[in-house]
């Protein structure tokens, strides 16, 4: 299972990177592996919102369907809109092309909150 070290990551397996535009957020290897193929994505409106721990969203596979929870407090600033054709990008490419959103967020030690590339492969048993 790939865990990028640069990454923070949360215990609902969603991963964040900081950016220039923002935080950028996606959904881990371990929980695109668990889905399954992926043939659907609901993400968040642009200029929404959002609280940490909430539901901002879903993923659809064949298998079933899983919340997208916020990983952090924040406003929704882009989505990936070509998972709306392409949802299998999240199974292609998690840490690359089938991200999900960028938030920004006013907490400048936001990243602190969430878990470690380490602490995340305890959780998962990786």
């Amino acid at each position: 299972m790939n865990i990028p070290d640069e990454l923070h990551y949360t215990a609902d397996h969603e991963w964040v990177r900081a950016e220039d535009e923002g935080l950028r957020v996606g959904i881990t290897d371990y929980a695109q592996d668990a889905l399954g193929d992926v043939v659907y994505v609901e993400l968040p409106a642009v200029g929404s919102s959002i609280e940490s721990g909430t539901s901002v969203g879903e993923v659809e596979s064949t298998k079933s369907v899983s919340d997208i929870y916020a990983p952090l407090t924040g406003t929704v600033v882009a989505v990936n809109e070509a998972l709306e054709a392409e949802p299998g990008k999240i199974n292609q490419d998690p840490y690359g092309d089938g991200w999900l959103m960028v938030l920004s967020t006013d907490d400048p030690n936001a990243l602190e909150s969430l878990l470690t590339s380490s602490a995340y492969q305890a959780l998962t048993g990786e």
